[in-house]
C-alpha cells in the first residue's frame, strides 16, 4: 500500500503542475458518463494511467474518464478506481479541485475497499488518506514532499456546515425542507461545485453535511459510486461519521453493476445524518 500512496503523491504534484501551466479548454469527445472532456481531465488521466503502469500491485486501473476496465498487471492485487480530476470545469475560475482514488482488492463494490485518498489542489496541495481500521491522515505539500499535518482526522458529533449539491428546483420537497431546517439551525453555507474541496472542509472544519440527493432529472443521483462515492463514504466512516443513500443504507454496502453506476449520497457527522434520515423516513 505504501508503494500506492507514493504513486498518488508523485502523480498530485504532476496533476498540479498541469493545472497550472496547461490548456483549460474542452478536447471534442465525451467522457463515459456522457460530458465534455477537458483536456486537464484527460491529461490527468494519461498521467495516472502512466504512473500505474510501473506499480505491479495494480491489476487494474478504473478511471471515470475511461469506458471500461484497463489491465495492467496480471499478478497485481489491486483494482484502483479514480476520478482524475474532480470538479475540473472550476479551473478555469481558480477554485480548488481534486483527484479521487478508491482501492479495492477484489471484486470493485464498497465491501472490498481497503484504503482511499483524494488530492486537493488550491492555494496548497494536500492528501486525505486512509486505510481500513485507522482513522484518516491528512498530509500537505512543501518543496517537493508531502509531511504529515494530522495523524487522526476525527469528526464532531455535530457541525456547522451545509453544503447542499444539486439543483435546487429539482430537489423533492422533503429534502428541501431538511436543507431549510439545517439553515434555520445557524448552519453555514458552504458549496462550491467540487465534490473534493468540499467534503475536504467539512471533514477538516470539524463536521457539519455533503448532500447530493437524487433529483427529478437525475433520480439516481449524480455522482459514480466507484470513482466517488464509495471511497468518501470510506474515508468519512474512518473519520468517526457515516455515510448513506437516500434509503438509510451504507454507502459502503454499495454493490455497482457498471463502472459508471451512480447513487444519492450524504456524507457527515452523526447528528446531521440522523437527522436526514428522520427527514427522509429511514431507518440506518
Amino acid at each position: 500500500m505504501h508503494t500506492i500512496f507514493e504513486t498518488i503523491e508523485k502523480v498530485a504534484f504532476k496533476i498540479d503542475h498541469a493545472i497550472k501551466t496547461e490548456d483549460l479548454g474542452y478536447c471534442d469527445s465525451e467522457n463515459s458518463s456522457g460530458e465534455d472532456q477537458l483536456k486537464l481531465d484527460v491529461k490527468s488521466d494519461y498521467i495516472i494511467e502512466e504512473a500505474f503502469k510501473s506499480v505491479p500491485l495494480v491489476k487494474d486501473l478504473i478511471s471515470e474518464e475511461k469506458p471500461g476496465v484497463l489491465s495492467l498487471h496480471d499478478e497485481g492485487r489491486y483494482t484502483i478506481c479514480y476520478d482524475p480530476l474532480d470538479g475540473s470545469s472550476l479551473a478555469d475560475v481558480n477554485l480548488s479541485v481534486g483527484s479521487i482514488f478508491g482501492i479495492y482488492e477484489g471484486e470493485p463494490k464498497g465491501e472490498n475497499l481497503v484504503a482511499s485518498a483524494y488530492v486537493v489542489y488550491g492555494p496548497r496541495i494536500e492528501i486525505m488518506r486512509a486505510v481500513k481500521g485507522e482513522r484518516p491522515m491528512h498530509y500537505r505539500a512543501h518543496e517537493g514532499y508531502f509531511n504529515l499535518v494530522c495523524k487522526e482526522v476525527l469528526l464532531n458529533e455535530k457541525g456547522k456546515l451545509n453544503a447542499p449539491g444539486g439543483t435546487q428546483q429539482n430537489w423533492c420537497d422533503y429534502h428541501k425542507s431538511f436543507v431549510d431546517d439545517l439553515f434555520a439551525e445557524g448552519y453555514r453555507l458552504r458549496y462550491s461545485g467540487g465534490m473534493v474541496p468540499d467534503l475536504h472542509q467539512v471533514l477538516l472544519k470539524g463536521g457539519g453535511i455533503f448532500s447530493y440527493p437524487g433529483t427529478s432529472d437525475k433520480p439516481h443521483g449524480k455522482l459514480r459510486q466507484l470513482f466517488e462515492v464509495i471511497p468518501f463514504a470510506f474515508i468519512y466512516e474512518q473519520a468517526g461519521g457515516q455515510a448513506i443513500d437516500n434509503k438509510g443504507k451504507r454507502l459502503m454496502e454499495l454493490v455497482p453493476a457498471h463502472p459508471h453506476d451512480t447513487s444519492p449520497c450524504f456524507f457527515g457527522s452523526n447528528y446531521e445524518i440522523e437527522a436526514l434520515k428522520k427527514a427522509y423516513g429511514v431507518n440506518g
